[in-house]
């Protein structure tokens, strides 16, 4: 089983959801750097489950713990390894699932590429439990970026069928806007809010980081009348990584967006990823969707960012901005159809266990992480010689 990425930097996740340890090794991070462990808690703590109404009742502290490539403050150069210890598991709920095969889950194909050795329990190392190791990964790499200016930032922008208003809208400060992109009341599209050191830092601690208030009531609700009839719902967020330099990517293979599709992609339960305007540029013009160019103060800019920052597979300066839409969570407490593959038959039932009604609130730092650790990688390929270390060197 690869569950490994990476070239200028390598992660390998390890564990299950019902194992004693989840975690990651990093390698090849530079020595030296020293790492802010509170900012990379508090980013673990935006993942996980709150113990509301909105969230599946298991409880984890993630806590995280270095076991290897960090001394006295600072990497050391070796793999850098981390591990959260798994200390609310239930194994009972999946005692007599091992041969049925839950729809929408990863239990059938799983049992067939690993001929049944799997670990099926929540869903082994399936699970959406192994994001928070992606999320102390991405929390390093945030770190590294901020030290070249580079910021990201995400916000849901649907749930279930609650949306954010949408609107055409022209640039308000030159070179940050975006077509149908979603708005604050104030008017402001989510790059603006992100430039806002106040506004950045409010939305991230909001359990539901929407830029208009007015819809969380609504979102909240959604949940709760699917949660209420057993289902579940899914949604959308829009991530955006600010003050992106020009120049990073390549063409074709290794373009920026084909880097971080395949990341976003490998988020359980994300079925669709667009890039600036995504699926909306098709029923454009181009005399519509093309980004005019202009200078600034020597600068040349945009005025509109229809292609999401990324032109020909490389960042143009512009803000990289990526929507990504998740599927509901799979596990629900309504009878199914499903097949048992031991006594090979149709049968119906439902799931038993703690489960999110909807996982798009606890997603949001680890769509962050996702982006982080893709633009670190492509970074290193366009600048590898920068200095990153506390001393300069």
């Amino acid at each position: 089983m690869q569950s490994s990425w990476g070239k200028n930097i390598v992660y390998s996740l390890f564990g299950e959801s019902h194992g004693t340890t989840i975690g990651i090794t990093i390698h090849h991070l530079p020595a030296g750097i020293r790492l802010n462990l509170e900012a990379i808690q508090n980013e673990l703590n935006r993942r996980r489950p709150g113990g509301s109404t909105y969230t599946t009742a298991r409880q984890e502290k993630d806590q995280f713990e270095i076991v290897s490539g960090y001394f006295k403050g600072y990497t050391t150069g070796a793999p850098l390894t981390a591990m959260t210890r798994n200390t609310d598991q239930r194994s009972r709920d999946y005692a007599e699932i091992r041969f049925k095969m839950r729809p929408s889950h990863a239990d059938y194909a799983a049992n067939v590429k690993y001929k049944g050795y799997n670990d099926y329990r929540g869903g082994g190392h399936f699970s959406g439990r192994l994001t928070a190791p992606i999320v102390f990964a991405g929390a390093i790499a945030k770190q590294l970026l901020e030290k070249k200016g580079i910021k990201i930032a995400a916000h849901i922008t649907q749930i279930g069928n609650v949306r954010g208003k949408r609107t055409f809208c022209l640039p308000h400060d030159g070179n940050q806007s975006l077509h149908s992109i979603h708005h604050d009341p104030q008017g402001r599209n989510f790059a603006q809010v992100a430039r806002s050191e106040d506004a950045l830092d409010a939305i991230k601690t909001k359990a539901f980081p929407v830029l208009d208030a007015s819809l969380v009531e609504k979102m909240k609700h959604e949940i709760e009348k699917a949660k209420a009839e057993g289902d579940s719902v899914g949604g959308g967020i829009e991530v955006i990584a600010l003050d992106v330099p020009a120049g990073i990517g390549e063409p074709f293979f290794n373009s920026v967006e084909s880097t971080l599709a395949h990341l976003f992609y490998s988020i359980p339960a994300v079925k669709a990823v667009a890039f600036g305007s995504g699926f909306g540029i098709a029923s454009m013009r181009g005399s519509e969707a093309n980004d005019e160019l202009y200078y600034d103060a020597g600068k040349v800019k945009n005025y509109t960012n229809h292609n999401g920052g990324v032109t020909g597979g490389i960042t143009n300066a512009m803000s990289v901005i990526a929507r990504l839409h998740f599927k509901p969570t799979p596990s629900i407490g309504k009878d199914q159809r499903m097949v048992d593959i031991e006594s090979k038959e149709n049968i119906v039932d439902h799931i038993e266990g703690r489960h999110d009604p909807c996982i798009i609130p606890r997603a949001v730092p680890v769509v962050e992480a996702m982006m982080a650790i893709g633009l670190l990688e492509l970074y290193m390929d366009y600048r590898w010689s920068e200095r990153w270390c506390a001393d300069g060197s």
